[in-house]
């Protein structure tokens, strides 16, 4: 069943200009489609809906392979994003405000389900942690062979005073969980109830003050190479 074969009474004029499609959707998701047919309709629409909702959850959890989580595990985590997405957007359906197609709105709170899981997946399943310091890792990310290694390494004390001096508390602490302890972006920002663009907005900040700081002391040059 496509959305426009709901057709039904429900005003819509509070709703600004919508497009049709987006319209058919709140008609049948509000069971309002023609007459005796409301119900049916909606567990139709509902259906269709969680099946797009699916599908944008599997492929998000692709996009962020990176998080470790393969086969059964990621697919069971992709339903869990879709389930939950569909009983939050059904309760706020009176939100809808066409700014975008529905669709769209409706891919927001997937997307928002499968950060929040995988951060939780990650605190209850935290991957083993080297013995190593997280600080002296980073030279190897600085190095392209060993003969650089004394060089890299003296960048990573640098950056580490940089850290230590340019940032503000909070930035410090977000800038060695992503950067020094490798704790997902997703799973940190579940830690501390915050966003992922909240967290983006602030190591963004962070790393315009560490550079700054390097420049200033002589480690960068204006361009961001070292000198």
């Amino acid at each position: 069943m496509s959305p426009a074969d709901c057709t039904g009474g429900v005003s819509l004029s509070n709703r600004g200009s919508l497009d049709e499609e987006s319209r058919e959707w709140l008609r049948c998701l509000a069971g309002t489609g023609r007459e005796g047919r409301g119900t049916a309709d909606r567990d139709q629409a509902l259906a269709r809906l969680h099946k797009l909702l699916l599908g944008a959850a599997r492929s998000e959890l692709r996009r962020r392979s990176s998080v470790g989580i393969e086969g059964r595990e990621r697919d069971d985590l992709a339903h869990q994003a879709a389930d939950d997405a569909l009983l939050a957007i059904t309760s706020k359906l009176d939100r809808f405000r066409g700014e975008s197609r529905f669709t769209t709105w409706a891919y927001k709170f997937v997307i928002l389900e499968v950060s929040s899981k995988l951060g939780r997946h990650y605190w209850r399943n935290p991957p083993v942690q080297v013995d190593a310091d997280g600080w002296e890792r980073i030279p190897d990310r600085f190095s392209a062979g060993p003969a650089e290694h004394a060089e890299s390494r003296e960048l990573a004390g640098a950056l580490r005073r940089a850290v230590t001096e340019a940032l503000t508390e909070r930035q410090r602490d977000i800038f060695v969980a992503i950067v020094v302890d490798g704790i997902p972006l997703d799973a940190l920002a579940a830690e501390l109830g915050s966003t992922r663009n909240a967290l983006y907005k602030t190591m963004f900040d962070a790393r315009r003050k560490i550079r700054a700081h390097l420049v200033a002391h002589g480690y960068l040059d204006e361009k961001g190479g070292e000198s």
